[in-house]
């Protein structure tokens, strides 16, 4: 695991085994994760999505505690995936960091709770995984527009974004900051540390405030 600029932010690039027969590689390793962020996953769910070239999804974020961490990984064609340091207080608040996945390079993002999540399909019929921490539940979920200048994420510019309802008409940073929808970094240090200490949360944390569904929800 190599942690990025943004604390909480972690990319996992795998040593890929060939042969005649194929390929082989660990995509994830619970002991390394634990030992780069100092606490196990506690995995509660797992989504998949398949996306059109051009798809923008995201930037996707939830309340913290519990918030929701995840580890992404492309496991067809390509994405450049995007973290964003929405935490208001950090010291490295708006800062964004992109991260090519595809289905060669194999590379995985580990994105921790209180952190904004969001990628573009480079290709056609890109397939992205997902680990998350806590299940999906619409009361705790916000989203931020994934185009808003003041960020100035370097999208690419060879295809126009596609984007659903929900994401195109997400509240820019400053609006959603205006509206106390953004994660305190003190909040999300005191999660982190409990987490560390105590390990995964309860079981009654992962039901969320509101109702958890099924699937990943709509615009996931």
């Amino acid at each position: 695991m190599r942690q990025l600029s943004i604390p909480g932010a972690w990319v996992h690039e795998p040593e890929v085994l060939t042969d005649g027969r194929g390929s082989f590689h660990e995509w994830f390793r619970a002991s390394d994760l634990d030992a780069a962020q100092g606490h196990p996953l506690g995995l509660a769910q797992a989504n998949f999505s398949s996306s059109a070239r051009g798809t923008l999804r995201g930037i996707h974020f939830a309340d913290v505690p519990p918030g929701q961490a995840k580890y992404v990984k492309c496991v067809r064609g390509a994405v450049l995936d995007v973290i964003v340091d929405i935490r208001a207080g950090s010291p490295t608040y708006k800062r964004w960091e992109g991260v090519r996945l595809d289905d060669s390079g194999h590379r995985a993002v580990y994105l921790a709770e209180g952190l904004g999540h969001a990628f573009m399909a480079l290709t056609d019929d890109a397939c992205v995984l997902y680990l998350c921490s806590e299940g999906y539940a619409p009361a705790r979920e916000h989203g931020i527009d994934p185009l808003d200048p003041e960020l100035a994420i370097d999208w690419p510019l060879d295809v126009a974004p596609l984007l659903s309802g929900k994401d195109a008409a997400a509240p820019s940073l400053a609006e959603a900051e205006e509206q106390g929808l953004l994660p305190s970094y003190a909040e999300c240090e005191a999660y982190y540390a409990r987490l560390r200490t105590a390990g995964p949360p309860p079981a009654g944390l992962r039901a969320g405030s509101g109702p958890v569904l099924s699937g990943a929800g709509p615009g996931r």
